[in-house]
């Protein structure tokens, strides 16, 4: 039997060619996106390295100030899922239009305030509107471009969604020290302008369908917020506070369930709902947000870990750290093409799998660290951990949203990027409380070791009471300095525990991909018709 291939006519196989050809016009108007999306995402972790020069220029305690990010987290998660809804209402162009120029009019506001209220109100502004252009791009990937451009296009959004968080505290470093911690948002303006002058004039993917917003279900709004942003308060301000000891988080745990359960049964009864959840239901998807949720416990997790032992353990600058944490952003960059083209070749399941296998590697790595480790010892751990998130991230992408219809793709998207944040808020929480009660039991476990039977102990206060001669009651300040020594170790002892309790999860995670179903290659030529 001849091959079906050679029986198709010169013309059609010409038209399937030009029908898989990438449009400039588009692509360019794709990659503007892509940045848009990449100056919301990097606004996430910006100011993390800076909050203490926001907090000095502001005049906020600390408590006040931990919200610059909080409101900014809160404002996202709510306006992800929601962005479903309204880039079918206002379609791609006027929906991100609408995004990019909201997010720059904020971020400017954000430079000028001069009260730590004026910041938590412009960042909870800026969080809203920026969250809307990343759903939105991931959506426009697998619908806009065909089947066998994926491996072209998801490695770019791949890129941008693990490479932007983790070098926001690099590029904020760099800013506060070279300027000042307003230009974090005064940075943002020309870009802003430029991208959504840019998506007005070129974006033409699909067309608005205003009827929807006749049906805007108002109450699933106000429930998926009171659910969503509850949960995201009482995750960020759990650890600090005892969770339910404290009377806030209390309350915010109690909205969440009364929330959460109002939000589930409205959103499966509603008309026209306000996110469709019943899209868990395809399998590939609904295991892809899991391990996308998984990932986003590393990704937000492992960037929060490393800026706060080089800061709290070696007492680096802002500067510092970010010139260190830079190795896994370029990692990342040069992975990233190497994915596109292994998932032309390899099942992306097995990618997955391996990329898992080798960010718990790096994980692993981080479990024998002492207070001594500087960059050339977080060198390999950094390289490893790039190399894994490039290969986890991608390819799951591909899988939950690649395989659906394109008519679903839109509600999917702010569904799959709602998992990632989620799963590094929930990543935050736990790391905060596993650093925090394995620093307290390690410390219990070292003042019962160093006493006057120890020799190591007696000998060490000894030599610290001896360097500190002539400086006042020098046993009382070798005693001192001691105790320091002491909880240092323990602090270091707890950061070498959650490297490996991170170990053991991802280890685990790398057998659930068997659940996935095999996809169809990246390479795929459409059936012609």
């Amino acid at each position: 039997m001849a091959d079906a291939t050679s029986t198709r006519s010169p013309a059609t196989v010409e038209a399937a060619a030009v029908s898989e050809r990438i449009p400039p016009r588009r692509l360019f108007a794709f990659l503007i996106m892509v940045f848009g999306m990449f100056m919301s995402i990097l606004d996430i972790q910006v100011v993390s390295a800076s909050l203490s020069e926001i907090q000095a220029g502001l005049s906020a305690s600390s408590s006040e100030v931990s919200w610059v990010q909080t409101a900014y987290l809160i404002a996202e998660v709510i306006a992800i899922p929601l962005s479903g809804f309204l880039s079918r209402a206002f379609g791609t162009r006027l929906l991100f239009a609408i995004s990019a120029s909201g997010f720059t009019i904020a971020s400017f506001l954000c430079g000028l305030a001069s009260t730590i209220e004026q910041m938590i109100l412009w960042r909870a502004l800026q969080g809203f509107l920026g969250a809307g252009m990343i759903p939105t791009v991931f959506a426009s990937a697998y619908t806009v471009f065909p089947r066998s451009k994926f491996y072209i296009v998801g490695p770019i959004i791949g890129l941008v969604a693990t490479l932007a968080p983790t070098i926001g505290p690099t590029v904020g470093g760099y800013i506060t020290d070279a300027m000042s911690w307003h230009w974090l948002f005064f940075i943002n303006i020309i870009p802003g302008i430029a991208i959504t002058v840019g998506v007005l004039a070129l974006v033409d993917f699909d067309s608005p369908n205003f009827a929807l917003l006749q049906r805007f279900d108002w109450w699933g709004l106000i429930f998926m917020a009171g659910f969503l942003g509850s949960l995201e308060y009482v995750l960020e301000e759990g650890p600090l506070y005892e969770w339910l000891q404290d009377t806030s988080v209390a309350t915010c745990a109690a909205i969440c369930a009364v929330s959460a359960i109002a939000f589930f049964y409205r959103v499966l009864t509603a008309q026209e709902p306000i996110v469709d959840i019943r899209t868990f239901a395809d399998r590939n998807f609904g295991i892809g947000c899991l391990i996308s949720f998984c990932v986003g416990i590393g990704l937000y997790g492992l960037t929060y870990m490393y800026p706060r032992y080089l800061a709290e353990v070696r007492g680096y600058s802002a500067l510092m750290i970010g010139e260190t944490m830079f190795v896994s952003g370029i990692t990342m960059f040069l992975t990233a093409p190497i994915v596109g083209r292994l998932m032309l070749r390899i099942d992306m399941r097995l990618i997955i799998a391996t990329g898992l296998i080798i960010f718990a590697a790096g994980s692993y790595q981080m479990t024998w660290i002492t207070r001594d480790y500087d960059f050339y010892e977080l060198l390999l751990p950094q390289i490893l951990r790039g190399i894994g998130m490039m290969l986890a991230m991608v390819p799951t992408n591909t899988i939950a949203l690649g395989t659906l219809p394109p008519d679903r793709v839109k509600n999917a998207s702010g569904l799959f990027n709602l998992t990632r944040n989620l799963g590094g808020a929930v990543g935050l929480a736990v790391i905060n409380q596993v650093l925090n009660d394995r620093t307290d039991l390690h410390i219990a476990r070292l003042h019962d070791r160093v006493t006057w039977g120890n020799a190591t102990a007696t000998e060490t206060l000894n030599m610290l009471a001896q360097r500190l001669q002539g400086m006042g009651d020098s046993a009382l300040m070798a005693l001192k300095q001691l105790s320091q020594i002491v909880h240092r170790q323990a602090v270091v002892m707890g950061y070498g525990d959650a490297f490996f309790m991170l170990t053991l999860f991802y280890v685990c995670l790398s057998l659930m991909v068997m659940l996935l179903k095999k996809p169809a290659s990246a390479s795929t030529e459409p059936a012609a018709h």
